[in-house]
């Protein structure tokens, strides 16, 4: 089924709109979701906070692409929950592992207050992501949007870890450089 009848069934109210919309993105929610978590338990109960977060915010929002929507809904979620369960236990994970990779490339002086500044951080953001090589963004955004660990992201593009973790530290100096030329306090 595509997006637009599963958006249909959620603005008729029919819950085959959450059937349907696990059956085409629940293994793409999933992933995002263990990823973060790395326990499945916690994976699925997160796919289903997505399904009924989507459920009443449509309507009103018409997200297009679904897919974007629902992941980022997850990805949200997911690191809502790592917060809770490592304030709890301060252990590390791949999350914190990746914020502290980028901490160095993200500008530190936002707050509340400047949101309007966030719209322009974004496109920046997908400027620079356009701009890099296919291979270099797929490794970019596997680790810092997925939250994969180098040893996944190495097996799965067939690089080594070494290549990967380079690769990383490029782009990562590279995105530096274009947010401080953008004016960005880094």
């Amino acid at each position: 089924m595509n997006d637009d009848k599963i958006l249909a069934l959620y603005l008729e109210r029919s819950e085959q709109a959450i059937a349907e919309t696990e059956k085409v993105y629940g293994r793409y929610c999933h992933y995002i979701a263990y990823t973060i978590l790395r326990c499945d338990e916690d994976a699925e109960e997160i796919v289903n906070d997505t399904w009924l977060k989507a459920w009443q915010v449509i309507p009103p929002q018409k997200p297009n692409p679904l897919k974007g929507f629902l992941g980022q809904i997850t990805r949200r979620l997911s690191i809502n929950r790592l917060e809770l369960l490592t304030a709890q236990k301060r252990g590390g994970g791949q999350y914190a592992l990746t914020l502290e990779e980028l901490a160095e490339c993200i500008p530190s002086n936002h707050n509340g207050e400047e949101i309007p500044h966030m719209a322009a951080l974004t496109d920046t953001l997908n400027r620079f992501l356009r701009g890099l090589s296919a291979d270099a963004r797929r490794v970019f955004i596997r680790r810092y949007w997925y939250a994969s660990s180098v040893s996944e992201i190495s097996k799965d593009f067939s690089m080594s870890e070494s290549k990967v973790k380079s690769l990383l530290l490029r782009t990562r100096k590279k995105l530096r450089n274009t947010l401080e030329k953008e004016g960005y306090d880094l």
